[in-house]
């Protein structure tokens, strides 16, 4: 059974380089996280994660710029967006029964990220793209941003919304007061992370995003970031929201949950009792929770689910999401 990655990352020396440049380790304990080993295996786009894809099961990685990806780096950005796709698209290219992408935004500049968004879609053929929550102080849900948004819907181009540390201010509150290497661990890839991707995806329904482009779909990995486990809890502000659908519509209609390499079957069970069996998308969260031993494919086969239901979640779910960004490609 074809097995396909959709939350698998990479990264660019120009990226890894920039981000020192403005000192944003600083700012951004997650960027210690990409050293060393990790590092090795995000900068590689060719045979060796190639090996380790077969090593662990996966037959297909849909590629995307790790986390803050963009985010920080302002109009310079915009030039650097479009380096980093067209390689990307170089890449698919040279192994293209391997690998799709999710375009990278120069977020900062939304009209400019829009066109860049609607460039990767139909002339380079990616997928959709990936998102890291704020950019700067501004939430995903701030109208400076809706143009990306827009776009996005419009070309039927989901939206992976990745998790990215809390600002400052949020991680001396919640996620201070230990060693440092432990408050940034907490802030980020500990739980901080996560928080902050479900925060923002339920800021987006909040602020009626989906009433107004009832077509976007959002990814969310890691199971929902924390989302469907209070799906209940998220059920009573239906009588203060104002928006037009019950929450849990929103959950059910606009949301792809995906499993980021965190093999849990009852995990899967909950995610599948809210959003619904086919919006479940596989990933392994590559190179961060990289295990061998055909890892991904033992968890395809001992999930729990039926055939059928096992083909969605390895496979036909994404491809029926990515069906009118196929479309797009096709009319280029």
């Amino acid at each position: 059974m074809k097995l396909i990655g959709i939350e698998e990352h990479f990264l660019t020396s120009e990226v890894r380089d920039a981000w020192h440049a403005i000192g944003l380790e600083a700012a951004d304990p997650s960027v210690a996280v990409h050293s060393g080993i990790i590092e090795d295996r995000l900068l590689d786009l060719a045979e060796e994660r190639l090996a380790l894809m077969d090593e662990t099961g996966l037959d297909v990685q849909v590629l995307s710029l790790t986390t803050p990806a963009l985010h920080d780096l302002g109009p310079d950005s915009v030039d650097m967006a479009r380096r980093i796709n067209d390689a990307l698209a170089a890449a698919v290219a040279r192994h293209p029964t391997r690998f799709q992408a999710f375009a990278t935004l120069p977020v900062a500049m939304p009209e400019e990220a829009a066109l860049e968004l609607e460039r990767c879609v139909r002339t380079l053929g990616f997928k959709g793209a990936m998102l890291c929550g704020r950019v700067g102080s501004r939430s995903l849900d701030d109208p400076f941003l809706s143009p990306i948004l827009r776009s996005a819907e419009a070309l039927g181009a989901p939206i992976l919304l990745h998790p990215r540390t809390p600002e400052a201010a949020v991680r001396a509150a919640y996620y201070s007061g230990f060693k440092p290497e432990i408050d940034a661990a907490f802030a980020s890839y500990g739980l901080g992370w996560h928080y902050d991707a479900g925060i923002q995806f339920i800021r987006l329904v909040l602020a009626g995003t989906f009433d107004r482009m009832p077509r976007l779909q959002v990814i969310l990995g890691h199971w929902g970031e924390l989302v469907l486990f209070y799906a209940e809890r998220l059920a009573a502000m239906d009588r203060v929201s104002g928006l037009a659908h019950p929450i849990g519509t929103y959950l059910r209609r606009n949301l792809y949950v995906t499993a980021s390499g965190m093999f849990l079957p009852h995990y899967l069970e909950r995610a599948a009792a809210v959003v619904g069996h086919d919006r479940l998308l596989f990933s392994t969260d590559f190179p961060y929770q990289y295990r061998p031993g055909h890892d991904a494919k033992r968890f395809l086969q001992n999930c729990g689910l039926d055939e059928a239901q096992k083909a969605g979640f390895a496979h036909a779910n994404w491809l029926r999401l990515t069906t009118e960004c196929n479309m797009q490609a096709g009319a280029r």
